[in-house]
């Protein structure tokens, strides 16, 4: 027989728990309406061409996203917990490293970030083993943002130093709009980063440990869910869809474009010049 307690010393935590529930239906919608929105893109630029690593880094991004969503909402896990946190960005990792190794093309610059991006990820995957989770909190979005942080100076240096060094308009433009291209998805994706930085590092505030069952501290933690969601499943597969929509149109547009296909996203891709991308 089931029994049902009405103590109130349980109230606090089921209101909690309900307002919960309503920003993971709120992120879960969001993952997947933006499925929805790029997925005829995703068919055409991903799943139509051939298979190679930034095919599989999109696709684990994509569907693990909708995997944790469904679940999510079926199961009501009402955070991400550190571990998928730290899978995820490793996931994104990678994505960062082959962007950067298409605007570098330099071996060693593909050595060094592969060696930085795997301490960090060593080191994020050992905190949250043997450290308290206040604790854990604070050094995992400290060594995740020093990446990020250092991912960003190197696009931003390289775009830069290219748009210096092109003077011949004949490729010059083609090759300068596609650094165009990786510079403001690298933007939008770390401002999202940024944000959700901001709001874990806002869990060392002790006001929000002090009276965790207030409505305002209910609803911190619901929306640091939403940019999060949006940050790993969302931005983080715009990474490389971007690109190749951006290489699709200039396909389409250009003969010339055909330029771009050094670029390592687009190795092994062909996109027809009838296609409407």
């Amino acid at each position: 027989m089931t029994l049902v307690s009405n103590d109130p010393i349980w109230w606090p935590s089921i209101n909690s728990y309900r307002i919960a529930s309503y920003f993971i239906v709120a992120a879960s919608a969001g993952v997947m309406y933006d499925w929805a929105l790029t997925f005829g893109h995703e068919v055409e630029l991903i799943w139509r061409q051939n298979w190679s690593l930034m095919t599989g880094l999109y696709l684990s991004a994509r569907y693990l996203g909708i995997i944790y969503t469904v679940i999510g909402l079926l199961v009501y896990v009402p955070t991400i917990s550190l571990t998928d946190a730290v899978i995820v960005n490793a996931i994104l990792g990678v994505i960062m490293i082959a962007r950067l190794h298409a605007m570098y093309q330099r071996r060693k610059m593909l050595t060094f970030l592969s060696v930085i991006l795997l301490a960090v990820t060593i080191a994020n995957g050992v905190t949250i083993t043997i450290i308290t989770m206040h604790l854990s909190y604070f050094i995992y979005w400290s060594f995740t943002t020093a990446w990020e942080v250092l991912a960003l100076c190197l696009a931003i240096w390289i775009a830069v130093k290219h748009f210096r060094e092109l003077k011949r308009p004949s490729t010059g433009w083609i090759v300068r709009d596609c650094f165009t291209a990786l510079t403001k998805s690298h933007l939008v994706y770390f401002v999202s980063f940024v944000a959700v930085s901001c709001f874990n590092f806002g869990y060392l505030s002790p006001t929000i440990s002090a009276d965790p069952y207030s409505l305002e501290n209910q609803i911190y933690p619901g929306l640091t869910q939403i940019f999060l969601l949006v940050q790993l499943f969302v931005l983080g597969p715009r990474l490389i869809l971007s690109v190749r929509e951006y290489h699709a149109k200039s396909v389409a547009n250009s003969d010339a474009a055909a330029d771009m296909t050094s670029v390592y996203f687009q190795e092994r891709v062909y996109v027809s010049t009838s296609s409407s991308v």
